[in-house]
């Protein structure tokens, strides 16, 4: 609702400078346009108070989502949050279910600016004081988690993903209507892995660091769907559990504790790691592609809002 009446105040602000003349619609346009951005101003003060230095307008209290995605995002990479806004990201509602996306970010002298620029404009932007990094990916996504906790419990679902993905939220939330909103923790589920030992791999793991010979079982941190319970659970065993880089493992660690296994979504591979190869029957019946740039994202998305599933086979080819 504010964001509309921001908007409209915009859109009158605008259209006074045009006409370069001063008329009363243009003085009341001003005088609200001030106390809307003071407000705003307050409601970020206050959640700063609270540890956050951003966070969104969600109406969880009003309208609790169905399934709130969490991107994890770089400061830098604000065109491929732009091309999720415009595709998958976009908030809607499907039979009933309403589906929101909020981007998770840590804090830059240099770009933060930019960001409060985006999130008074999106109104999709979670953030606390901590330094933006990859090695922080797991402070980013607790973040996620604590805000889920404190502002969003009444939720369903949650989705924790990256920039770099492409999201079929259609067929997502169809695989979840029939999940248990409890102790459920899916994606690309890996068993018995072994850390990398070697010095030179972007995920290598000391022995000090870990010195067990195999992993929990985890989902690959590109893309994985939790009931909103394991949220405040995640975040409160959180305290008991050593921090890790390497932040899809981190979250197994805490589910080990809770003893929550992650389970498949599905007999057939719907959680993809890597990249597929696009085609629209193919793309309708997973979940998650990775490696995806701004525009592939637009594109595919593109391709397949002007398809239907009916014109696709039953089964499909893995």
């Amino acid at each position: 609702m504010i964001q509309r009446v921001k908007r409209h105040l915009v859109a009158i602000l605008s259209t006074f400078r045009r006409r370069k003349k001063r008329s009363l619609l243009g003085v009341l346009a001003l005088f609200l346009f001030c106390l809307l951005y003071r407000y705003e101003r307050a409601t970020h003060t206050q959640y700063k108070q609270d540890g956050f230095l951003l966070v969104p307008d969600s109406r969880c209290n009003v309208n609790p989502p169905f399934l709130v995605i969490l991107v994890t995002s770089a400061m830098n990479k604000h065109k491929a949050r732009a091309a999720i806004r415009q595709t998958w990201g976009k908030e809607t509602t499907i039979g009933n279910n309403r589906i929101v996306t909020y981007f998770l970010l840590g804090y830059s002298t240099h770009y933060q600016q930019q960001l409060l620029d985006e999130s008074l404009q999106h109104n999709d932007i979670i953030q606390q004081n901590f330094t933006d990094s990859y090695y922080n990916l797991t402070t980013k996504v607790l973040m996620g988690m604590e805000w889920v906790t404190r502002f969003c419990p009444s939720s369903s679902f949650v989705m924790k993903t990256d920039t770099d993905m492409f999201v079929n939220t259609y067929y997502l939330q169809e695989l979840l209507a029939t999940k248990n909103r409890s102790d459920f923790f899916t994606g690309d589920v890996r068993f018995n892995r072994r850390p990398k030992r070697s010095v030179n791999d972007k995920w290598y793991i000391s022995k000090r660091d870990y010195p067990h010979p195999t992993y929990p079982p985890f989902c690959s941190g590109t893309g994985y769907v939790f009931s909103a319970d394991i949220a405040k659970k995640v975040w409160e065993v959180s305290a008991q559990v050593p921090k890790f880089k390497l932040e899809d493992i981190y979250i197994a660690l805490c589910l080990a504790k809770l003893k929550v296994v992650p389970v498949q979504m599905h007999s057939v591979k719907t959680f993809y790691a890597s990249k597929v190869k696009f085609s629209v029957c193919r793309f309708w019946k997973l979940v998650t592609s990775h490696g995806m740039s701004p525009l592939e994202i637009q594109i595919s998305w593109k391709a397949m809002m002007h398809s239907t599933r009916e014109e696709c086979p039953e089964e499909r080819k893995n």
